[in-house]
């Protein structure tokens, strides 16, 4: 069995995006490790260069500013990298540039992709998410967090990214998953306030025109982070590669529960959740099997 990791990145030094950390989390599990530069607006590349592992191959890309609305770029610049790993990798891990795997989580997904190696009919390896925001002390736990997402994909050009990148399908079609019972630690909502202010106002662009971010992406020097879901304190470990980071992190954040939009149906169905571990209307972008 041999493995293959790939991720896109564009710009991560300018907005601070922890490329290095997510790549170092899953590199003890690849075989080689394809990574898309775009064309950056900063030193991107030689940070790239410098990672010091022999794995590390880079793919140059041009990112295609018509696919900027919905997100579209994402899913062509993915597609791009996963078009450019050999046929003798059986499993691709894709993990994107604000993602993270814990240390302790390797034997598990090691184990799972050599049980289902030999079985076509698994497409992909689901992940349970963690979603930091504010700080790295605290998870979101409401309703807007999505649980689960392909993160392992079999080495078949058949599949596509899916939209935003978010997933992946197949023909069109939802992949057919099995749990990898492993987490992705996902650390996107969780930078300075100026650093995530300025990640948001250019992120937003990947999705909507100038004149629609303009309107609805408040102008500001630091990001607002009240406008928050359901959180909990965190009080498990992070990945080893997070610990500069973590220790860096001096920002304050303060978390009230009294500050969350909750309706009557809102909490009805969180209580249910709660209660059973069943989200009632969930998307899920895969097929379990």
């Amino acid at each position: 069995m041999k493995v293959a990791g790939f991720t896109i990145i564009r710009n991560a030094m300018k907005y601070d995006y922890p490329v290095v950390e997510a790549i170092t989390s899953v590199l003890p599990l690849c075989d080689v490790f394809y990574v898309g530069v775009g064309n950056n607006e900063d030193a991107t590349r030689q940070l790239i260069e410098a990672l010091p592992s022999e794995k590390i191959k880079i793919v140059d890309t041009v990112w295609n500013e018509s696919l900027r609305e919905g997100g579209l770029v994402l899913s062509d610049e993915t597609n791009k990298v996963f078009d450019q790993i050999p046929m003798e990798y059986t499993w691709c891990f894709y993990i994107q540039s604000d993602e993270c795997v814990h240390e302790n989580d390797h034997e598990k997904i090691r184990a799972s992709m050599r049980l289902h190696e030999n079985n076509p009919q698994v497409e992909g390896l689901l992940f349970e998410y963690k979603h930091f925001y504010g700080q790295y002390n605290y998870i979101g736990v409401g309703r807007r967090w999505y649980k689960n997402e392909i993160r392992i994909i079999r080495n078949d050009k058949n599949i596509r990214s899916y939209k935003d990148a978010q997933g992946f399908r197949k023909n069109n079609e939802k992949l057919k998953v099995k749990s990898s019972g492993a987490f992705i630690y996902h650390y996107g909502w969780v930078k300075a306030p100026k650093a995530q202010q300025a990640k948001q106002e250019n992120f937003n662009k990947l999705w909507h025109d100038d004149a629609w971010v303009k309107k609805n992406v408040a102008a500001a020097e630091e990001y607002d982070y009240s406008n928050i879901d359901l959180l909990a304190e965190y009080k498990g470990t992070h990945p080893g590669v997070f610990a500069k980071r973590i220790k860096e992190a001096k920002w304050t954040f303060h978390y009230s529960d009294s500050k969350v939009k909750r309706n009557f149906k809102y909490r009805f169905l969180y209580w249910i959740e709660r209660l059973t571990g069943w989200r009632i209307g969930e998307y899920k972008n895969y097929r379990s099997i």
